[in-house]
């Protein structure tokens, strides 16, 4: 049974920084790209940025350009979301999720396949 379990997040002034983490378990976690998504209450689930499994390829959001870090470590099958420079727009439930069908090349919620519970990050002003 796959799981996926984020943690880090948290309440934190503006200007401040998190780590997010999420670990997974039962899947090969080398064979899958993995994606960080957000979602305020009333709005979409946006794609925030993504990793390949070899880390050779990154994307990050407009909106976190330059102050968002996405990493992973395939030997403790977690990936981390470094956020420094926090807005309160940033604000949001921050959910990680496990792309096992592209690759990375779908940067979209519905090409995601396991998801976990999400965290909730809030920025104050």
């Amino acid at each position: 049974q796959v799981q996926v379990v984020e943690s880090g997040g948290g309440l934190i002034q503006a200007g401040g920084s998190l780590n997010l983490s999420c670990t997974t378990s039962g899947l090969t976690f080398d064979d899958v790209a993995m994606g960080w998504f957000r979602q305020t209450p009333g709005k979409e689930r946006e794609g925030v940025s993504l990793i390949t499994w070899d880390s050779s390829r990154k994307y990050y959001a407009d909106s976190v350009k330059g102050r968002f870090i996405i990493s992973r470590d395939n030997a403790k099958s977690t990936v981390y979301l470094q956020m420094n420079d926090l807005k309160p727009e940033d604000t949001a439930v921050y959910y990680c999720a496990v792309d096992t069908l592209y690759g990375g090349s779908l940067f979209l919620p519905e090409a995601y396949t396991y998801w976990g519970r999400g965290t909730q990050v809030t920025v104050s002003s």
